[in-house]
């Protein structure tokens, strides 16, 4: 190592047998507009103790930062601090020019400008690599490279279930979104329920700067419309959220795009299967009159009050099964409706017993045909007919 003498201080002059400037990046892989933060250490390079030295910013001892089409030469980097001989810098990648939200018009400013240490702006690919060189001494060139790729995003809802009464929030993790890594950026949600199949769609915000993670909150309303962050839904209801990526990585092209879809569910304190109680079974002549002994080939109406439990409307289907003495069903009918809100009435079916015998009669309350989650306990009564 050799010493120069200038005043009160010496200089070191970086040594060609010797090499040792190693360069670090926060990152391994970077997204396409990503802050990129560069450290050298080069205590050759502390020329004085007493102030802040820095390095890379003479054409003869240059810091290059490039990507595969584009590059910032000479560019600065400044000391930590005095006679620290770590040297650091800030360069933020643009990406290029693309529509990320759909709306035919390109959300990224590519450009390539800066001297350092800071304020310096790269053009990228999507897919591309980053390369920092330092001319150490002359003719010695030490490097170090980092990729730069897109990434899948991922969504999810905070909970896998939400009382009515919860407030519902929303996570995406897509660091290709975080466009601007100085200031939050957002990013559009859409989110539905099976009572609003339309649903709203919602701005999520970045958590940080520069987090890549956006979330957004959504408030549950049984009886109000969606509208704005509010979401129509019921008890029961599966909710939908959705992202549409369209920074998707190889092998995908880069005009593609796809939902990436979480769901959840929306309960109840009320067990469901005491949201509707079901009466106890009753029968009636044609005229309405309860009746308590049946006979054979009478016509007779099977009653079961059901009562809404719930502040909401509920649609229902009440199923009546009648089997013999031999457990073999002879007859089985439904009846489908709507409870308003605390709501009771009754609902029957018609029978005829067409032999004397004992029979047992089922009775179930379900949400739907097609969705048989019982909303009732289910009822059961034996009657003999004479």
């Amino acid at each position: 190592m050799t010493f120069m003498i200038f005043g009160a201080y010496a200089q070191q002059i970086p040594d060609y047998y010797k090499p040792y400037a190693p360069i670090y990046t926060d990152k391994e892989v970077y997204t396409w507009t990503d802050k990129v933060r560069i450290t050298i250490v080069a205590p050759s390079w502390n020329a004085d103790r007493h102030s802040i030295d820095t390095i890379g910013d003479e054409t003869s001892h240059a810091v290059k930062i490039s990507t595969s089409t584009k590059s910032l030469s000479p560019y600065r980097l400044t000391e930590t601090s005095q006679n620290s001989g770590v040297f650091t810098g800030e360069v933020i990648l643009t990406g290029f020019s693309h529509d990320v939200d759909g709306d035919g018009r390109p959300d990224t400013n590519p450009r390539t400008v800066g001297a350092g240490p800071t304020g310096g702006m790269l053009e990228t690919k999507r897919d591309d690599g980053l390369t920092i060189s330092f001319e150490f001494a002359d003719g010695v060139v030490l490097t170090n490279s980092a990729k730069v790729s897109w990434n899948s995003g991922t969504i999810r809802f905070s909970n896998p279930s939400y009382l009515i009464s919860d407030t519902v929030v929303v996570r995406v993790v897509d660091p290709d979104m975080n466009l601007n890594p100085e200031a939050p950026d957002t990013l559009t949600v859409d989110i539905m329920s099976d009572s609003d199949s339309a649903g709203v769609s919602v701005s999520a915000t970045e958590t940080l700067d520069d987090s890549g993670i956006f979330e957004v909150a959504v408030i549950l309303t049984q009886t109000g419309k969606s509208s704005g962050n509010r979401l129509h839904a019921l008890p029961g209801d599966a909710i939908t959220a959705i992202y549409k990526d369209r920074t998707l990585p190889t092998p995908f092209s880069i005009s593609d795009h796809k939902d990436v879809i979480a769901t959840a569910t929306v309960g109840s304190i009320t067990p469901q299967t005491q949201r509707i109680t079901l009466g106890d079974l009753f029968f009636t002549d044609f005229t309405g009159n309860r009746i308590e002994q049946l006979t054979q080939s009478q016509q007779v109406q099977i009653v079961n009050r059901v009562t809404n439990n719930e502040d909401y409307q509920q649609d229902f289907v009440c199923i009546m099964q009648i089997s013999d003495a031999s457990n073999t069903i002879i007859s089985i009918a439904w009846i489908s409706g709507q409870l308003r809100a605390g709501q009771s009435f009754d609902v029957s079916q018609s029978w005829i017993p067409k032999e004397s015998g004992t029979y047992k009669i089922e009775t179930f309350v379900w949400k739907s045909l097609d969705d048989p989650h019982a909303l009732s306990q289910n009822s059961e009564r034996e009657i003999r007919v004479q």
